[in-house]
């Protein structure tokens, strides 16, 4: 629908004005009116327009834009005359909001309601998951850094400065962010749910999760328990908490002012856009990190595969801080996938935090630091971009490519990438599938450089698919060969069959370590073609790779 450049600049002059409107007006009324008839024609004015809106609209203001909405804007809105001029509003709302305004897609618009889906999904109990205390806290603030959850309750042992003593709980459960915009850094926000009903709520007090609190001689705290103190005495504590009295001082974060403070910010006005998310798209880069990337894909089904995206970070561009003996540095990781239009089809962000004592910092700058994160996607082209930024230093370094996922089709033979590492590990089966770097049941730490030493061995990791099986046994069979290519001649060749190789149904897995040590330094290739020898089928991966000359020779 096309608007008139009137209309629209007519909706852009209420919205930037919206502050001042109030003092436009110089009329002074007399002392029997004044506030009364503004507020009269001011709640006639948003009946009149609430009435008009229609159950659309009404959801969008009500319940959409409810944490993010000033009240100069929601003020704004009930001034228009037109649910035509509101639905431009209300897109101007989350434009103003865009990090990127020269984009056809609004970033902070699609993450908004994909935040909105997520707290319905997961906090909904007998009520809409984004009424919930950790439903707006998710919406406003995103995901936290860490949660401490404790869904079903049970002992606590509480810390010294909460009384000490051992108690049972309600379910309860703590986010902690390492930053918060207007609010700080390292935020704790707790969350108790005292009627078992699933519905938590943000508290100001550790001890509302105490399920013993009221029960006379139970739950005591250390000096209770001694007789120093009065269960009692928790409900007349100065600092708003029922918590028993602390063995020392209590923390200035449980201060009766801070925590009241953190509580107001933290279910109160929105905080400003996270300037790491307009980074992305600001393609303004100041002392850019100098990133290594790879992108690798395995088969999750014929629809779907693993992108494990693998990030490496030189150490000495991290900006470190010394306490304590240990020198700590944290990167901030924001990522988002979207098709080649613009629509946003994943994201993800991630902090990264390494610790390294003080013996063996130096030592430790002449290396890199790796992160991993797998994400399932459908095969076809999307684009990828990655922002890394330096907490400390505030350095930033990014990522900017295509990346094209393969089809893997029933019936045809297919391989993984073929993945060089330094490190393969199998895994026992309770930490299948988990962490990074983990493919399945092993543990494969990839070298970006494809760069080994000839003291070292050169990993090799490989999944093939669809492999015809043997209609009585249900077994494969394969032929694997192995070869080293210079100057594209062949120069080694080994083998392996079916008896040597792990199967599972029609997916086996190759993992190889090939030692280096016999040949001289220089550029190879790997190349590596696997047999089906039921289907006759034919599949062939190759890498490159470096053989540097042993380190006590440099």
């Amino acid at each position: 629908m096309r608007h008139s450049p009137l209309c629209l600049t007519a909706l852009a002059s209420i919205f930037i004005a919206a502050p001042m409107l109030s003092a436009q007006n110089t009329s002074v009324p007399t002392p029997s009116t004044q506030g009364t008839q503004p507020q009269k024609r001011t709640k006639k004015q948003i009946k009149k327009t609430r009435d008009e809106l229609g159950d659309s609209l009404a959801h969008v203001i009500d319940e959409d834009l409810i944490y993010i909405i000033t009240p100069e804007e929601r003020a704004a809105f009930y001034r228009l005359g037109t649910n035509e001029e509101r639905e431009q509003f209300i897109e101007m709302i989350f434009q103003r909001r865009n990090p990127n305004p020269d984009s056809i897609v609004n970033e902070f618009k699609e993450e908004h309601y994909r935040r909105i889906a997520y707290a319905n999904e997961r906090f909904a109990s007998g009520i809409p998951g984004w009424k919930t205390d950790r439903g707006h806290v998710y919406i406003v603030w995103g995901p936290p850094d860490e949660i401490d959850a404790h869904p079903t309750g049970g002992t606590y042992d509480r810390p010294a400065s909460e009384g000490g003593g051992t108690t049972t709980t309600h379910p309860w459960e703590i986010w902690r962010y390492r930053h918060l915009e207007t609010i700080g850094e390292n935020v704790e926000l707790e969350f108790v749910d005292p009627s078992g009903t699933g519905e938590y709520h943000l508290t100001r007090d550790p001890g509302e999760k105490d399920a013993l609190a009221h029960v006379p001689g139970a739950g005591l705290g250390t000096l209770e328990s001694m007789g120093l103190k009065s269960k009692a005495d928790r409900f007349t504590n100065p600092d708003g908490t029922t918590l028993p009295a602390p063995l020392g001082t209590r923390p200035a974060s449980m201060n009766e002012f801070e925590s009241l403070d953190r509580y107001v910010r933290a279910l109160g006005p929105p905080p400003p856009l996270k300037d790491l998310h307009a980074e992305v798209f600001s393609h303004v880069i100041r002392n850019q990190i100098n990133l290594a990337y790879d992108l690798a894909f395995l088969r999750a089904t014929s629809d779907s595969t693993i992108v494990p995206i693998t990030l490496q970070i030189p150490n000495n561009q991290m900006g470190f801080r010394s306490k304590d003996g240990v020198h700590s540095a944290i990167l901030n990781v924001y990522a988002r996938i979207a098709t080649p239009g613009g629509r946003l089809v994943q994201s993800f962000e991630e902090a990264i935090g390494r610790d390294v004592p003080d013996s063996l910092f130096q030592k430790d700058l002449s290396r890199s630091s790796l992160f991993q994160k797998s994400v399932p996607l459908h095969p076809g082209l999307y684009r990828l971009d990655v922002v890394v930024k330096d907490v400390e230093s505030g350095n930033v370094g990014v990522i900017d490519t295509a990346l094209r996922v393969p089809q893997y089709e029933e019936g045809v033979l297919s391989a993984s990438s073929l993945i060089l590492a330094d490190k393969i590990e199998p895994l026992p089966s309770k930490e299948y599938g988990l962490g990074q770097f983990v493919f399945g049941a092993y543990k494969v730490r990839p070298r970006l450089s494809h760069t080994f030493s000839s003291e070292e061995n050169l990993g090799v990791f490989l999944q093939l698919y669809n492999l015809k099986t043997d209609e009585i046994l249900n077994t494969t069979s394969v032929g694997v060969t192995y070869r080293l290519l210079r100057d594209k001649q062949p120069i080694w060749t080994s083998t392996e069959g079916s008896v040597s190789i792990r199967s599972n149904g029609e997916q086996i897995t190759l993992n190889r370590r090939l030692p280096l040590a016999a040949f001289a330094p220089g550029h190879y290739a790997l190349e590596i073609k696997v047999q089906d020898n039921f289907s006759h089928q034919l599949v062939t991966r190759t890498a490159d790779f470096e053989i540097a000359a042993p380190r006590s020779s440099r």
